[in-house]
């Protein structure tokens, strides 16, 4: 179960750790299997179902996100959270609103992300 504090603790490293831009700490988040679904993945890996499956395939799928953006930044709006799970709400560069849906597992990384946006 996740408490508040833990998934405020969570939006806030997950935040700070995109705008460090370093992929060895954004990566520190996620677990081996974790499933990712998003419509900006769908466009930077051009495959419709937006999904990318396993850490490595992540990884690589962020490397290119960096690259495609390298004035990435997020900006934490709100944090919203259930027993398993976070809704990280946030503005990015472009000033665009986005929200993240992030499934947590039982060591309190990612195991699943629903990726949302208002562009």
């Amino acid at each position: 179960m996740l408490t508040g504090e833990q998934a405020h603790e969570l939006a806030e490293h997950w935040v700070q750790a995109w705008n460090s831009h370093d992929l060895d700490e954004i990566m520190s988040h996620y677990e081996e299997d974790v499933v990712l679904v998003s419509p900006v993945a769908a466009k930077i890996l051009n495959d419709p179902s937006g999904t990318v499956k396993g850490k490595e395939a992540l990884r690589n799928y962020f490397k290119k996100g960096l690259e495609v953006y390298p004035d990435l930044k997020f900006e934490l709006i709100d944090v919203m959270w259930g027993l398993f799970s976070v809704v990280v709400y946030y503005i990015n560069q472009k000033g665009s609103k986005a929200g993240e849906l992030m499934e947590v597992g039982s060591t309190g990384k990612i195991t699943k992300v629903i990726a949302h946006y208002n562009e």
